[in-house]
């Protein structure tokens, strides 16, 4: 429980370390660039007015990239750019209307609106060199109060110079915690030679059964594993042969009948085919027989009728 604590609390340092320095980046960079913030070509700017309401409202934070080409920029596109208000130079965020090109097709300036202004137009277009970028898309409501406020002398101290102090005294805090772990495990017990080399020997011995006995472990593990493939095999061959047979014998029984019927019919056709012949034989040999008696018969008559 201990450990999960001291891991969650350093997770929560070090978050709590990258957000003061990524704030500090940005406020430091906003001083140096006439407090426009720039990172990376990425821009957090606070919106000042509700001009460009409902698509994002005073007090909104929004995100400007910078623009490598201006001739890219196209109507409907929300710029922020440099204009003159009251007689002050101040950034507005507006949306383009229209674009006026010179003979080359050149961007001259922009006709630039506020989404709230009712379709009535900026009194001053917005000329290329002062466009600070691109709006891409995407505001945190309520947000850029917050950079505001950080912005500020007393927000910078609270929310970045305090934590910043907090997060080094608790790190200094464990680096000298860990300082007196170390010096009390620096006063180990003074053994002699014999003492070392015997629990030298005793390490190594325990080790070597801790191998032996995680080999034995692997072997019937391994053994056990070929048991139940083998079984799994049996299983399978017994089943396939168990089907086999008996589409062997589907076949065998669906190929016999038909040929029993044939040789049937033909042992049929065959019987009756010879009955035929041995009538057909049975009486030409009785007519002859019949004709030779006959005239036996008759040559008797005439040697008897001779004879008299």
């Amino acid at each position: 429980m201990k450990k999960a604590v001291k891991i969650i609390v350093n997770i929560l340092a070090w978050v709590l370390l990258m957000l003061a320095l990524l704030i500090t980046i940005v406020v430091f960079s906003a001083e140096r660039n006439n407090g426009v913030s720039n990172i990376m070509g990425y821009m957090p700017m606070t919106v000042e007015s509700d001009s460009m309401s409902p698509t994002f409202k005073k007090g909104d934070l929004i995100i400007v990239k910078e623009i490598n080409d201006i001739n890219k920029l196209e109507e409907d596109d929300v710029i922020t750019f440099w204009t003159l208000i009251d007689g002050n130079r101040v950034k507005n965020t507006h949306r383009i209307v229209g674009i006026t090109r010179d003979d080359q097709g050149q961007i001259v300036s922009f006709t630039t609106r506020g989404d709230n202004n009712n379709g009535v137009n900026d009194e001053l277009p917005a000329y290329p060199k002062d466009i600070v970028g691109k709006w891409t898309g995407k505001h945190l409501k309520g947000c850029g109060k917050a950079l505001d406020f950080l912005r500020t002398k007393k927000g910078f101290f609270i929310c970045i110079i305090i934590p910043l102090a907090a997060f080094f005294l608790f790190e200094l805090y464990k680096f000298i915690a860990t300082l007196v772990e170390i010096k009390k495990g620096d006063a180990p017990e003074q053994l002699d030679e014999e003492e070392i080399k015997r629990r030298a020997i005793e390490e190594y011995l325990a080790e070597q059964k801790k191998k032996e006995a995680e080999k034995e472990g692997a072997s019937a593990e391994a053994k056990e594993a070929v048991t139940e493939k083998a079984e799994e095999v049996k299983e399978a061959v017994t089943e396939k042969a168990e089907t086999a047979a008996e589409e062997v014998r589907e076949a065998v029984t669906e190929k016999a009948e038909p040929a029993a019927e044939e040789v049937k019919e033909a042992v049929t056709e065959k019987a009756e085919t010879a009955e035929e012949a041995v009538k057909e034989v049975v009486t030409e040999t009785a007519g002859a027989a019949a004709e030779e008696i006959k005239e036996a018969a008759a040559e008797a008559a005439e040697d008897i009728t001779g004879e008299k």
